[in-house]
């Protein structure tokens, strides 16, 4: 069994995981808006400061880096953030890494911010990130076109029982 933990962001994870990220099949799938290195660290430096909108991990599989989770726009409206994640290593896709993430990462945000709605969006050709989405209590909401490509859009709501959501029954 691979032991799944989640790790603090730092300057160097954040400057590998731009690197790595720019493989054409990552970018096939992962949406990435960030074109530098530098503006990767600058995004990192504002979400170390108070009042971040922005909230971050590196995940870890048998003590090896291979990919991040992030929530982003975080706030006290609904959606309270927008979730999104990587695994930017390609040994370990198909292993239900991603899943097991994200459930860690959302009892983490949960108790961490007190949310209670989270929002995600993924492109529909990415049928292994709507799986995760799904196995971890998100409903698909939508789906739509943006820039030429199918995408869709899951939310999960009153999320403060983690054994609830790993079930999907959402209360």
């Amino acid at each position: 069994m691979i032991k799944i933990e989640l790790h603090n962001r730092t300057k160097v994870t954040v400057i590998t995981y731009f690197r790595m990220t720019r493989d054409q099949e990552i970018c096939r799938y992962l949406p990435q808006s960030i074109q530098s290195e530098a503006e990767a660290l600058a995004h990192f430096e504002k979400a170390q400061q108070p009042g971040a909108t922005s909230y971050g991990r590196t995940i870890y599989a048998d003590s090896h880096y291979i990919g991040d989770i992030w929530c982003y726009n975080i706030r006290q409206e609904e959606p309270n953030a927008m979730i999104s994640y990587c695994i930017f290593d390609k040994a370990y896709w198909g292993k239900g890494i991603a899943a097991k993430s994200l459930q860690l990462f959302l009892d983490e945000i949960i108790e961490k911010f007190c949310f209670t709605f989270i929002g995600a969006f993924t492109y529909s050709a990415n049928t292994a990130s709507v799986h995760v989405l799904l196995k971890n209590g998100f409903q698909e909401v939508e789906t739509f076109m943006e820039d030429g490509v199918e995408s869709k859009y899951f939310q999960i709501q009153k999320i403060s029982n983690p054994d609830t959501r790993r079930t999907g029954n959402l209360y």
